[in-house]
């Protein structure tokens, strides 16, 4: 069961990443777009933005359940960047939904558009601030400490505002992915090729920067990356994707283009899963909350499983009808 509880996390947490995470992007690039891009980004994301955030509930729901020790801590000791990134998943919602929506193009529609803009950009920040500060150790559940030292002092760091800036370029260049898909002018989709391109290498970069700022605060990520086998086989993967990737994105390969993509940021994931597991939580001056010393009365993740299986029979045929009905193109070829 414990197995089955990891596998879902983790696949939940990777289709939060590529659909969640390219609605995310796609107000990102909007900022770089002109009006013909914006065009495309609202009927691309339009139809299926919310559906998106049903997996980020799922990894919620199972970390409450399964390991609550886990969900209890985070949620208590890092609240401040939580409720940021809830703020600006409610807020980047609302403001397209209202432009999407508002029929008159005034004042009002600027309005909802940069709100949309702002928080497509800080949301991905807090949650990779928020990512960061679980990775990094400097939690403490001493409640002796000062306010600063227990809610803020964890999460304001180099290295989680450096994993915040990767989760935004992340978030990017998955949208210039699939954007670089959509049926628009060809102008505008070699638009959003070329910003898959270049957001790729930025976040090659940024990832090296990362492991530099981990250093900085301490954190021997290269050891840790290099001491793991799944680490290392998941890194040399995503590596030589690259060409591949290159070349599929050249020869306008818009559903092997997004494979490839998907499978880097699988390897990413994964590779963090090899390093990171079995520990979900490190603390500062006690043990580590882990999967094994935090996890749920089997009874518990019996019933959650069940849920889960039942859950998901009903979700993904209707989340794969929802796609199928509207992810069409106005002459009526599937996209």
């Amino acid at each position: 069961m414990l197995e089955l509880t990891l596998m879902f996390i983790g696949l939940a947490l990777l289709l939060y990443v590529l659909l969640g995470g390219a609605d995310f992007g796609a107000g990102i690039i909007e900022i770089f777009t002109g009006r013909k891009g914006i065009n495309t980004i609202s009927k691309a994301i339009a139809p299926v933005w919310e559906a998106n955030h049903i997996w980020l509930i799922v990894v919620i729901v199972i970390l409450f359940n399964a390991f609550p020790e886990v969900y209890s801590t985070i949620t208590l000791y890092l609240h401040i960047p939580i409720m940021l990134t809830l703020i600006g998943i409610i807020f980047r919602g609302t403001a397209f939904t209202f432009r999407y929506y508002d029929p008159f193009d005034d004042r009002s529609h600027r309005v909802y558009t940069f709100l949309f803009k702002l928080f497509s950009l800080l949301t991905p920040f807090f949650l990779g601030v928020t990512l960061g500060a679980v990775i990094l150790g400097r939690m403490s559940t001493d409640t002796s400490l000062r306010f600063f030292d227990l809610f803020v002092a964890p999460w304001l760091t180099w290295f989680s505002a450096g994993l915040g800036i990767f989760i935004i370029l992340l978030f990017a260049f998955l949208a210039a992915v699939f954007l670089a898909g959509e049926p628009a002018e060809p102008s505008v989709r070699e638009q959003f090729k070329r910003y898959a391109r270049r957001l790729l290498i930025a976040l090659i970069i940024m990832g090296g920067f990362v492991f530099l700022l981990a250093e900085v605060d301490d954190l021997s990520l290269i050891r840790q990356y290099t001491g793991s086998w799944i680490s290392i086989t998941c890194a040399v993967a995503a590596t030589l994707l690259l060409p591949v990737f290159f070349y599929v994105l050249r020869k306008d390969m818009k559903h092997l283009t997004r494979v490839v993509a998907g499978a880097q940021t699988a390897a990413i994931i994964i590779g963090w899963f090899g390093i990171q597991y079995p520990q979900l939580v490190i603390l500062k001056g006690s043990e580590p909350l882990t999967v094994f010393n935090t996890l749920a009365p089997e009874k518990t993740l019996l019933m959650m499983l069940i849920a889960l299986f039942v859950g998901l029979a009903f979700v993904i045929p209707l989340l794969l009808f929802l796609f199928k009905v509207f992810k069409f193109s106005e002459a009526g070829q599937q996209i």
